[in-house]
């Protein structure tokens, strides 16, 4: 619901608070959200210009009309990294205004997985990619590399605030990835055909680790795990990736087959106790226990 057209703090930008939706999958990677016409008017947007959106994070996106069916549900249609920069997913509010976007003088990036090495060409090649995108220090970027999406932090950039890469920016690319959490990088976005099964694990899912107040209020229990069964390779790992990138959750996979094997291996018959495993970083992550 559209709570208000407000001034900002400096009384210069006037901001709107919209419901998150899923971008659709033409728009998906472009850097683009889509918002009302009318609204963007009563914030002093014009189509293609960069919007600041603010969630538990700041980070920036151009603004495109949305689509004749969107129009006064009070959405803004983002893509999942474009959520992931915000801090927010499906369902929740953002605020949005016009950004007081400038020339980005210098951008510092890292990969976030992996080590690289970099050259010149490559630099050249990231600038070209990100020529004017709009940025935040601590964004997520992706760069094709290699018919594969690779994941850049924004570590750096020079006015701080939002900016915009251009012809003139300075790109730095580091070859050591910068430290993250155990969230994976995986939106709903990335999964397909899988639309009728998504919405009922988010119902299971996403919905208690978001709104456990919904469940207690209702005096219902929310369940305490989802059991994916299919054949190797139908996506039932992404779709947890998914689910773990979109609530925020710590995330940590385990293959049965090798722990199988570690049980045969360390395993003494007889011994009092059984058999165990553990993951690396599950100690300081470990769930909350209910009373």
């Amino acid at each position: 619901m559209l709570v208000g057209i407000q001034r900002s703090a400096g009384g210069k930008r006037r901001e709107v608070v919209l419901r998150v939706a899923e971008a659709k999958q033409k728009d998906v990677g472009r850097g683009k959200v889509r918002i009302d016409i009318n609204i963007l008017r009563m914030i002093g947007v014009e189509p293609g210009d960069v919007v600041e959106i603010e969630g538990r994070r700041k980070t920036a996106a151009i603004a495109w009309p949305g689509y004749p069916e969107d129009q006064g549900l009070d959405i803004i249609r983002m893509d999942g990294l474009i959520r992931k920069n915000a801090g927010v997913s499906i369902g929740e509010k953002v605020i949005v205004r016009k950004a007081d976007a400038k020339p980005a003088t210098l951008v510092k990036l890292a990969p976030a997985n992996f080590n690289i090495a970099v050259d010149p060409g490559f630099v050249n090649y990231v600038r070209k990619r990100l020529l004017n995108y709009p940025v935040v220090e601590g964004d997520t970027v992706m760069i094709p590399v290699l018919s594969q999406a690779i994941p850049f932090i924004v570590v750096q950039t020079k006015p701080q605030g939002v900016v915009i890469i251009t012809h003139d920016t300075q790109i730095v690319v580091l070859e050591r990835p910068v430290e993250t959490t155990g969230i994976p990088r995986v939106t709903y976005e990335d999964i397909g055909g899988m639309k009728d099964i998504i919405e009922k694990v988010r119902e299971l899912v996403e919905l208690p680790l978001k709104h456990p107040e919904l469940f207690k209020r209702l005096g219902i229990e929310p369940p305490k795990g989802v059991l994916l069964i299919g054949p190797p390779g139908v996506g039932k790992t992404l779709l947890a990736k998914a689910i773990a990138n979109e609530t925020n959750a710590y995330f940590t996979s385990g293959k049965g087959r090798i722990n199988v094997k570690k049980f045969k291996t360390n395993y003494t018959p007889g011994s009092p106790s059984g058999p165990g495993t553990t993951h690396p970083g599950s100690g300081s992550h470990a769930p909350a226990r209910r009373p």
